[in-house]
């Protein structure tokens, strides 16, 4: 069985069809840019249903420490997921302001940018591969762009890690199949329109790789 992260929730009922279908992990968004968009205050009573049912993570892009601060108050997450520019020296205060893990996202085109994680293993919990979003773009993922999966065969790291980018419950069983990957993360994939999560698409893709 693959464990999956469904990311960038925002309503009881998507979190709940996260949750019922065996989501190991959940996500919420704390990036203003992002139509998944929640603040620490609205998210904690949502996510307090997820607390010992699967991981909380807490998807961030070079926050501040005042951001970091009021997510460790208020959601105290599972993970922090840095999905930015931060450094290693950034993870390590981030872990010390939250209380959390780290989870490091690193994007993605091609073979030689699976060679970062070298720099990282040491310092985090997990690994994330997520594609490179086009040029221009404003969002570092979340856009349903994807990579070549089969440059992750082969590849050994020493905690697991996630693949992510241009997921969908039509491509979730190949797409572990192919990388090996014992994590996914979808956001997108199980979306009706940007930022509006669909129940029926988050059962599809559980059940998919299941």
């Amino acid at each position: 069985m693959t464990r999956v992260k469904i990311c960038g929730l925002t309503t009881a009922d998507t979190l709940d069809a996260a949750l019922d279908h065996g989501a190991a992990f959940v996500g919420a968004v704390f990036f203003g840019k992002s139509p998944r968009d929640i603040s620490p205050e609205d998210a904690r009573p949502l996510f307090e249903r997820a607390r010992g049912r699967a991981k909380i993570v807490a998807v961030t892009v070079d926050a501040d420490d005042d951001l970091l601060s009021r997510i460790g108050a208020h959601l105290r997450p599972d993970y922090i997921q840095l999905h930015g520019r931060e450094t290693v020296q950034r993870a390590h205060q981030a872990r010390t302001l939250t209380g959390a893990g780290i989870i490091r996202v690193l994007p993605v085109r091609d073979a030689g940018d699976l060679d970062a994680a070298a720099d990282w293993e040491d310092h985090v919990d997990h690994l994330m591969f997520d594609a490179r979003p086009p040029e221009g773009s404003d969002l570092p993922g979340g856009v349903g762009a994807s990579f070549d999966w089969a440059m992750m065969q082969g590849r050994s790291f020493r905690r697991d890690w996630f693949l992510a980018g241009g997921l969908n419950p039509d491509n979730a069983t190949q797409a572990a199949a192919i990388s090996g990957a014992p994590l996914l993360d979808v956001s997108s994939g199980v979306e009706s329109a940007p930022g509006v999560k669909d129940a029926a698409r988050i059962a599809a893709f559980l059940k998919a790789v299941a």
